[in-house]
Order: C-alpha cells, then structure tokens, then sequence
C-alpha cells in the first residue's frame, strides 16, 4: 500500500522590515528549525495598515533588504506579494493568495507576541485563524502575559534566543551615526548605505 503524501508545509512571517535585522533572521532559523517547514515565505507589507501614519521607506528598497538579508538562509523566500497589491497590506489577503496558489499546503503564520496581543483588531481576524495555524514566537526570558492579554484562538508557541534589537532602533543608530554593523546582515547593510537610507540631514555626510 502506497504511503499518503504529507501536506507541504509553509510559513508566512511579515512584517515592514525597515530594515531587515539579525533578530529576523534569527526568528526565521528557528521557525524552519521547529516546524520542519519546508519553505518560510518572508513578506514585506506595502502599507502596514497598523502604521498607516508613520513613514515607511519605499517598498523596492525594503524587498531589496529583505532579499539580501535573507540570502544566505535555506528555504526562505522573499516574496513581493503584498508590495504588487493595492491599498492595505491586510494579510488575510495574503493568506487567501496564497491558499489559492498552494490549496495543498499547511499555511502557519509566524506573529510576534505584540501582534498576537493585539490580533482580535486585525482585519477579519476569524478568518486568519482559518486559514493558518498561527504561530507566536517570544525571546527567551520574556515574561509570559497574563490570563486573557492574548488574542483567543489556538496558538503554537516558540521561543526563540533573545536579542535586544529593533528596527526602530537600527534606524535611531543610523540617523546618530552610531555603527550597526553585525546588528543588520551586511549584505543589507550595503543596501542601506548605497541608498542613504536613515541618515538625518544633518547626518546624511557622515
């Protein structure tokens, strides 16, 4: 009797990715590692509709980064679906394009624990939970929340090793013309310092 095929299993873990940093793809090592992915599909959001009024750099340049950043991990692909569609990047959407082109695969969505906290204000956030099993990662040391803080819903939980870095943070450094450098892979770097990206004006010579 011929054995039953399993289902393909693939991760999605989006994010703006402005700009790509080692706590990424630390969190992309481990989630390949513990879910036994066959691919991990990273995918930098258009418009972040959670962040709609702050400033985002240019989608072409993040899915550079992205790209870069992400070069020298296995199973990873970086994907340009949200930045090809118009208006929010609400990844409901995502995951419907992507049970369309994959119906045979298992769908997991890789969330931090802040956006799982906040999941229930996500759009059509039911159907997220239908389409994918949800996974939230939380860094080693982080202090669990409480009874009821996390959005209602299965979960599958990882850890992952802690380092203390943000996105937010590596463009503070780089606007203060303080180094970054191992805190961003260095192919991204590149990307960074090629387009001039981050640097205040009063910084932009330094």
């Amino acid at each position: 009797m011929t054995a039953t095929a399993e289902r393909p299993r693939l991760g999605v873990f989006g994010g703006t990715f402005d700009p790509p940093h080692v706590g990424h793809l630390v969190v992309a090592q481990e989630v390949l590692h513990r879910l036994a992915l066959d691919r991990l599909l990273v995918v930098p959001a258009a418009v972040p509709p959670h962040k709609r009024d702050q400033p985002v750099t240019g989608g072409a340049v993040r899915l550079a980064m992205a790209r870069a950043a992400m070069a020298a991990l296995d199973r990873v692909e970086v994907s340009d679906l949200e930045l090809r569609r118009d208006g929010p990047s609400y990844t409901v959407d995502t995951l419907r394009a992507l049970r369309a082109d994959h119906p045979d695969a298992e769908l997991f969505l890789v969330l931090g624990a802040d956006q799982v906290r906040e999941l229930d204000t996500w759009h059509e956030a039911d159907e997220l939970r239908r389409l994918a099993t949800l996974v939230v990662f939380r860094r080693a040391g982080q202090d669990p929340d409480p009874p009821g803080a996390v959005a209602t819903g299965e979960l599958l939980e990882i850890e992952v090793p802690r380092l203390d870095i943000s996105s937010t943070e590596i463009r503070r450094r780089v606007g203060a013309g303080e180094p970054v450098r191992f805190l961003v892979p260095e192919a991204a770097l590149e990307v960074i310092e090629r387009e001039g990206l981050y640097r205040e004006p009063h910084a932009a010579g330094a």
